[in-house]
């Protein structure tokens, strides 16, 4: 089972606090002591040490000054900025706007040969119709509290992007719980387009697209956040709050063994298309 997917941010963090508190340590130094030496506040030491608050660069650079190790800023600072590349919040991630950051996974996606996604809440954005994408970037906007509303221009960028799917040389395993069929993010005609798109992408050679019964029996595992693998060096993971880029190994491996319990529940083919046409039919 996936641990908190913010696990691997923070454990990177605490490697940085642990790192400089025995930096700290090993110079005979109290926490009042470095941080006179450093000219702010001990409690604010205190907060770096147990990794409640991130310390800036400059805060490295002063800390192992203060300890007479100055040699070790660099490679911490380094560290330091790995941890917190890992944990993006999106208010940082939108601040210039929708357009920009459905661009900025363009380099990504080029990169990756084998895409693997598990979505518990909507349709997988390498496989929206833009009437789709415009609907649900709208409400991201509105809920971002953007100033200035870029969703038509961000999802047409979603699209063309998406038609990586389209390339040789590329596999897409993709998984969506039942639910999302009926989730109604657009209105009923861009549902409809949504909908039937998906019975036609779901049919190229290169896409696997299986579909979680919402009455599957004894199920092994309940509805996940839901995750991106992009082959098998990183996993996204989508918080409301927050993106979160999981890089070390083992948490991975989670994530994959994961993914293959979920594949194992989902239905192919004739059934997936049966499911997909009942949600079509639903829409009235």
């Amino acid at each position: 089972m996936p641990i908190s997917p913010s696990s691997s941010a923070q454990a990177a963090r605490e490697v940085v606090a642990r790192r400089l508190r025995d930096l700290r340590r090993e110079a005979g130094l109290t926490v009042t002591e470095l941080a006179v030496r450093c000219d702010w506040h001990h409690a604010k030491t205190s907060r770096i040490e147990n990794a409640r608050t991130a310390p800036s660069a400059r805060d490295i650079r002063l800390w192992c000054e203060a300890c007479e190790a100055p040699g070790q800023a660099e490679g911490l600072v380094v560290q330091s900025l790995n941890a917190e590349s890992m944990y993006t919040e999106w208010r940082h991630q939108v601040r210039n706007g929708l357009k920009q950051l459905q661009s900025s996974l363009s380099g990504l996606f080029q990169q990756t040969e084998l895409f693997r996604v598990y979505s518990s809440t909507l349709v997988p954005g390498l496989l929206q119709t833009e009437g789709y994408a415009v609907a649900l970037l709208r409400a991201m906007a509105d809920l971002r509290e953007l100033p200035e509303d870029d969703s038509e221009e961000a999802a047409r960028v979603r699209v063309t992007r998406s038609r990586i799917i389209h390339e040789p040389g590329r596999r897409f395993v993709l998984l969506i719980e039942e639910t999302v069929l009926h989730h109604q993010i657009a209105d009923a005609d861009a549902m409809a387009a949504q909908l039937g798109y998906l019975l036609t992408v779901g049919a190229l050679p290169s896409v696997s697209l299986g579909i979680i019964p919402m009455r599957t029996p004894a199920r092994r595992q309940w509805p996940r956040e839901t995750f991106h693998v992009y082959d098998d060096a990183l996993v996204s993971v989508e918080l409301v709050s927050a993106q979160v880029k999981i890089t070390q190994p083992d948490e991975i491996a989670l994530y994959l063994r994961t993914f293959e319990q979920l594949r194992s529940m989902a239905v192919y083919g004739a059934e997936a298309r049966t499911l997909i046409v009942n949600a079509i039919d639903a829409l009235g």
